[in-house]
């Protein structure tokens, strides 16, 4: 008898507990693995850009599959997989990767390489096999330019990259006048070179020195030499971080004091101010995104959050800087284009993107007829005392600009080297024979 009631009394405890618990939320039903194919410069001269957008991906990564358990199509959940492979920062090598991870690995999406040449390359594998690419470091207009449905960028254009400096020059005081610019001649940095050439005169300023030098050169002292002869008042540096360190040091070296240093790309890797100490600061850049440009997400995390996730993911101090935020962002443009198509159809998901309008973390992420996002402003960084600041435009900037840039004389503590003395002609008679 006391063994039955104890069975009893067990049993209603247990349904009176299992009332009380409410209905029981089911598990999350998983299907197989979206793939998504990315070439990446695991090697060659693209190096050091490229594993700040691999940092990008990941933290995307960890929030589609951590904490939206993946992406949802028809009640079934499916988590991303991103298939990475070195394309060794040649723009050949992306294409063929891009090919095979479509044709042989079944990749359904493409994410975009770092640098113009190597998306330029992958697009046009996208476009023939009509799957989407979201383009995270490829914002040169000459790949959207030729007709593409597949390629979308989250960028704001190659060509608008420094023409935000240049905004900014204009309201210093007194203005810069002048302009030498030095281009690396890949696809991008030919582009950022020519939007601030045709934008500078209508700020006032004239360029007086422009040279195209090979893309990834180490030595750049002969061109900056010639620059120095004009006496411009801002050296302009269109290229990435190789580049910007090699003009710096050269312009230290040469003691070449312009008011005003401008260098796209490299400032905005922590390598330029690990190899360049405090002789980087007072540099300015052009920057797609800073953690300091507080916009209102309506999807993911705030600027703040991602901060704290990135130096949580990555065990450092560092803010991150735009190469990742850009590779973030374009992920997330991919997931909310399949959620909105509830399909993992490629023209779906492509008419998906065309019609996506999202404020995120990292800016509005809307696409123009091209598949470009010029929607998005640029802003300016300086480094100052080793760090990035945001210094334009006013609205987001949390520091003022630092002009005109100390001459390296003041910067060093030692004076410059006097010139060679002249030589004077010789005088008197001619030697005898």
């Amino acid at each position: 008898m006391g063994v039955r009631r104890l069975v009893a009394v067990s049993v209603v405890s247990l349904a009176l507990i299992a009332c009380s618990m409410g209905p029981q939320k089911e598990a999350p039903k998983f299907g197989e693995d979206i793939v998504v194919g990315l070439p990446l410069s695991f090697t060659g001269n693209l190096t050091k850009e490229a594993a700040m957008a691999k940092q990008g991906y990941d933290l995307w990564l960890d929030w589609v599959n951590g904490h939206e358990q993946g992406i949802e199509i028809g009640g079934v959940r499916h988590r991303v997989r991103i298939d990475y492979a070195d394309d060794t920062s040649k723009p050949d090598m992306a294409g063929q990767l891009a090919e095979k991870m479509i044709t042989e690995d079944k990749a359904q999406f493409l994410l975009g390489p770092y640098g113009a040449s190597n998306t330029a390359a992958a697009a046009a594998v996208a476009e023939r096999h009509q799957t989407p690419l979201v383009s995270a470091n490829g914002s040169a207009r000459s790949i959207f330019s030729k007709g593409y449905k597949y390629t979308f960028g989250v960028q704001a254009p190659a060509d608008k990259n420094l023409q935000v400096v240049l905004d900014m020059a204009a309201n210093l005081n007194p203005k810069p006048a002048s302009i030498a610019i030095l281009t690396a001649d890949d696809a991008f940095s030919v582009e950022v070179a020519k939007g601030a050439t045709d934008y500078a005169a209508g700020r006032g300023m004239q360029v007086v020195f422009n040279q195209t030098y090979p893309n990834g050169s180490t030595n750049l002292a002969g061109p900056l030499a010639q620059a120095k002869t004009k006496n411009p008042d801002m050296v302009i540096n269109s290229g990435h971080l190789l580049e910007a360190v090699a003009v710096n040091k050269a312009a230290k070296d040469m003691r070449f004091s312009a008011k005003v240093f401008v260098y796209s790309v490299g400032p905005t890797m922590p390598d330029f101010v690990q190899a360049l100490g405090k002789d980087a600061d007072f540099v300015f850049t052009g920057s797609q995104w800073t953690a300091q440009a507080k916009y209102m997400p309506q999807y993911y995390l705030s600027a703040t959050e991602y901060v704290a996730a990135y130096r949580k993911k990555f065990s450092t101090q560092d803010e991150p800087n735009y190469q990742v935020a850009d590779a973030t962002a374009a992920g997330l443009a991919l997931e909310r284009a399949i959620e909105r198509a509830k399909s993992l159809d490629g023209a779906k998901v492509r008419d998906a993107l065309a019609a996506l309008d999202l404020m995120t973390f990292f800016g509005r992420i809307k696409f123009d007829a091209l598949g470009q996002n010029p929607y998005k402003p640029m802003l300016v960084e300086q480094i100052q005392n080793g760090h990035r600041q945001t210094v334009f435009p006013p609205e987001l900037a949390g520091a003022s600009a630092l002009y005109p840039t100390p001459t390296w004389s003041v910067r060093t503590g030692t004076p410059d080297p006097a010139p060679p003395a002249a030589k004077l002609p010789t005088t008197g008679q001619p030697g005898k024979k």
